[in-house]
Order: structure tokens, then C-alpha cells, then sequence
């Protein structure tokens, strides 16, 4: 088991893959320790200094900002925001983003200008590195404000109400408690906005979504080459002088990813009768190339996203500063979240009109793939599945970023929708992983129909592979048990780093 060390240095997305894959426990820093420590003092002491209303310390919240809230009232002031504003509805979150979510909103926490005490930040590492999982659902964040809907469900069983996922079975805070021996947080002045405030749940979903474009676009590399070579196609589009010429710098990797893999072939080497391949093999450096140039932007969007506090009012201890800003706005992330979907769904769009053009019967290869087309609809429908998709994939890239709803009696009256960028966007990373196992499927198929003549090395070990589980097509079967046999080959089978 990795130990995280949780501290005020930034870290990547090396670092973020471990704590997606489940293999990261997190201990907290002694230096994150004294900067939570010295925050909540000086908060402390600067209530009972001062008369001055601070936002969210003292004071009610969003359009109640300007009402005044007694001294003896601020604990019950912090419960009520968290009970209150835990509105969610829809799908619960998928469990593997709510692990992210909590390490975001550790992270978040433990850089000193929260003013949280440090048993709240322990009792989320408690969450993290036993494995529970409170119960937070998809709808009800509007990314600005941060996501507060989400963050509330995700701080409920702090103070034992909501629940939680532990142990492989559904309970409430209270048999947890129970359970584990903890007692509930009694949280103090500004800590139910610090939990609340904040982008943790579109910045989770945003960074599994990073590292999901990021392996779909070397799987898209991979199976456009086997596509190209089942194609009979040519390699020209991939000369590295083409790209020198037009320096994207995705485009050039593209280019040398897609040779690399046909380094070897008998077919891509031997004479063509064709002059021109379709764009969607001939174009593949400047569309796959594209998207990758944008993954690189969104990494770095994210990767600041993941290393920053971002909730309200921000405490600067040493200078002797309460700030009531706006770093909970999701603005960053919801352009960066609507980008990433529209370039991975490139990914899928692209994909399929390959799909399409290996099952025209052109080139020496049979209509649909099949020997005996007729009798046979062989590869027929997956491609007709495949233009589903895109087609969803179509709508579900309408921006929502540009779609701004004021809320809270006008107080906040521009809002991100970054949380609805991000769950758009991970319906896309799904889509487009099964429209590239359609095409798998496909050229798989197709290369068969090209022996005795052999592609590269390196491709007959991804068919030899992918036989294991889905087997040369005769004659008609049943279809999709090998389509969601392909998809789950592509996920947990055949991933190079």
C-alpha cells in the first residue's frame, strides 16, 4: 500500500492514478498539522477580538449575508448549513469518485486558510483509508458556490447524519459510529461552509475523466493503426516530415505513435493500388492529435485545480486577513470540462466513420466482414450501435458552461454548471471507450481476411490477445456479448502506460 503524504507541495497526476486505483493510504503532514492548527486559532481569537461580521462565520449565508448570528449560535449555524443545503438527488456518485472527492477535500483543507479544526480533517482521512464512502448523489450542484449539494452529503457523516457505503453494505452515520467508536464532529464557526464550499466534486470527476482521455487516446492510436492495416491503407499521412511542417505538437505524437505501431508490418509496406485514403484514416495525426493537445490544457487546469483551496471566506493568518473572494467558482473547470468532452468525442466520431469504411466491402475485404454476406449480416449493426453513440455524444457536448441560472436572490448571480460539465463528460468517456471497442471488433475482423500476409509484431500480439476473448466470426451470432467482451478488454486487459 502507498502512504500519501499529505502536505502543502503540489503534486500530478502520477500521484492521482495510485489514489484511483485504490492502492493509497494517506497520512497527514506535520507542517499541514501546524497550518491547521494556527488558522483555527487565529479565527479563535479573532471572533472574540473583534466585533466585525465575517461571512460565513458569523453570519448567515448567500443572500443572507448581511444577517448577524450570535456567538452562541455559530455551531448550530454550521450544522444547519450542512443539513440544509444536503439537497442532492439523481444516480448516487459512483464510489471511486467520491474516494477522489474526499482526498481533494483533505487536500483542500490542510493548506491553513480553511480555519477547519484538525479533528475534521483526521475524521476525513478516517473516511479514506478505511474505506467509507458517504452517499452523495449526482444532481444538485450548480458549480459555483462551489458544489455545494454534493460537499454536503459528503460532510453529513461528520456529524453523524446521512450515510455512508462501508464494509461492502449500505448504513447510517449513526451504525458507523457505532462501529468504529467515533463520536460525531462538533463543528465550529466557518467549518460547515469550508466543508461546503469548494470545486471537489467536478474536480473529481474532472481528473478521472483526465486520466480516462488520456488512455483512450493511445487505445485510439493503437486500434486506428490495426484499422489502417485491415484497410489496406497507406502510410504516407504518417511521414514525420508532414507534421515538422505543421508543428501540433499532438499532431507529431500522433503521427509517431501510429508508425511505431505499424513498425514491421508486410501489409502497410507493400504496394498500394490507391492514391488517397479517407479522411478518417488519412486525417487520423490532426484529429487524434487535436484532442491531445487539449488533454494537455485540461491537465493543467486540473492539476491546479487539485493542488488549491477553494472554498470561503480564504484566511491568511500571517497577514492578518479574513477574504471573502470567489475561488469556489467552477468557471476553469467547466471550460475545461465542456473542451474534454468535445475532443474525446473526436475521439469516438472519427473512430466510427473507420468503423464504417471497414464494412463497405471495399479494398478486397467482403461486405460486413463476413464470408458469406446475404445469408449473413455479419458486421452490420455494431456499426449502426457505434453511430448511436456518436450521435449521443453529439448532444451531450452542448456546452454547459455558457448556461448560467442565478440563484440565491440574485446574490449569486453567475454560476459555472461545471458540475454538469463533468458528469456530461463522463458519460463520454464511456461512450467513447465502446465505440472503440466496436472498432476493435471490427478490425480485428477485418485483418483476418489479409492472412497470409502479416501486420507489425506489435499489432498481431494485440489480435492474439483480443482472440482470447472474442473469436473470428463465421457466420451470424450473437453480437453483443463480444461487443461488451471487446470494451472490457480494452478496460482491464490491453492498457499500455
Amino acid at each position: 500500500m502507498h502512504v500519501h503524504i499529505v502536505s502543502p507541495s503540489p503534486i500530478g497526476t502520477d500521484e492521482l492514478k495510485k489514489v484511483i486505483a485504490g492502492e493509497t493510504r494517506l497520512e497527514l503532514s506535520e507542517e499541514s498539522r501546524q497550518r491547521i492548527r494556527l488558522c483555527r486559532e487565529y479565527l479563535d481569537n479573532k471572533i472574540c477580538r473583534s466585533g466585525d461580521l465575517v461571512y460565513g462565520v458569523n453570519t448567515g449565508f448567500g443572500a443572507l449575508h448581511n444577517v448577524a448570528v450570535g456567538n452562541r449560535e455559530l455551531e448550530q449555524l454550521q450544522k444547519n448549513l450542512v443539513m440544509s443545503h444536503a439537497c442532492g438527488i439523481g444516480p448516487e456518485v459512483p464510489q471511486q469518485i467520491v474516494r477522489l472527492m474526499l482526498f481533494l477535500k483533505i487536500r483542500s483543507l490542510s493548506y491553513g486558510y480553511s480555519g477547519v479544526q484538525l479533528k475534521t480533517v483526521e475524521r476525513l482521512i478516517d473516511f479514506f483509508n478505511n474505506g467509507v464512502y458517504p452517499v452523495v448523489y449526482e444532481q444538485g450542484s450548480l458549480g459555483a458556490s462551489g458544489d455545494l449539494a454534493p460537499l454536503a452529503h459528503l460532510a453529513l457523516p461528520l456529524i453523524g447524519m446521512g450515510e455512508v457505503e462501508f464494509g461492502g453494505r449500505r448504513m447510517s452515520s449513526l451504525e458507523l459510529n457505532r462501529q468504529m467508536g467515533w463520536d460525531p464532529i462538533n463543528l465550529q464557526s466557518k467549518e460547515g461552509l469550508a466543508l461546503l464550499n469548494g470545486t471537489q466534486f467536478m474536480c473529481a470527476y474532472g481528473l478521472w475523466c483526465l486520466v480516462e482521455a488520456q488512455r483512450l487516446s493511445m487505445q485510439a492510436d493503437m486500434i486506428c493503426a490495426l484499422s489502417l492495416d485491415a484497410y489496406d491503407g497507406k502510410p504516407d499521412p504518417f511521414t514525420e516530415e508532414v507534421h515538422q511542417i505543421r508543428p501540433h505538437a499532438g499532431q507529431a505524437k500522433t503521427a509517431g505513435a501510429i508508425s511505431a505501431y505499424l513498425k514491421g508490418s508486410e501489409l502497410i509496406s507493400r504496394y498500394k493500388e490507391h492514391v488517397q485514403d479517407p479522411y478518417s484514416f488519412r486525417c487520423t495525426p490532426q484529429v487524434h492529435g487535436a484532442t491531445k493537445d487539449c488533454i494537455e490544457y485540461v491537465a493543467q487546469v486540473l492539476t491546479n485545480e487539485m493542488n488549491a483551496a477553494t472554498d470561503n471566506p480564504t484566511i491568511f493568518p500571517d497577514l492578518d486577513k479574513i477574504v471573502s473572494a470567489g475561488n469556489f467558482h467552477g468557471q476553469p473547470l467547466a471550460l475545461a470540462l465542456d473542451f474534454l468532452s468535445i475532443a474525446v468525442a473526436e475521439l469516438g466520431s472519427i473512430s466510427e466513420r473507420r468503423i464504417n469504411q471497414l464494412v463497405l466491402g471495399k479494398r478486397g475485404l467482403p461486405p460486413f466482414l463476413v464470408a458469406r454476406p446475404g445469408l449473413n449480416s455479419g458486421f452490420m449493426i455494431p456499426q449502426y450501435t457505434a453511430a448511436s453513440i456518436v450521435s449521443q455524444n453529439k448532444q451531450l457536448c452542448t456546452p454547459s458552461c455558457v448556461d448560467s441560472i442565478d440563484s440565491s436572490q440574485a446574490q449569486e448571480d453567475h454560476v459555472s454548471m461545471g458540475a454538469n460539465s463533468a458528469l456530461k463528460c463522463y458519460r463520454v468517456m464511456d461512450n467513447v471507450q465502446r465505440i472503440l471497442a466496436i472498432e476493435l471488433f471490427n478490425a480485428a475482423q477485418a485483418i483476418e481476411f489479409r492472412k497470409p500476409a502479416r501486420t507489425s509484431p506489435f499489432l498481431e500480439r494485440l489480435v492474439a490477445s483480443f482472440r482470447k476473448h472474442v473469436p473470428f466470426i463465421e457466420d451470424d451470432t450473437l453480437m453483443y456479448p463480444y461487443i461488451h467482451k471487446a470494451e472490457s478488454f480494452l478496460k482491464n486487459e490491453w492498457y499500455t502506460d
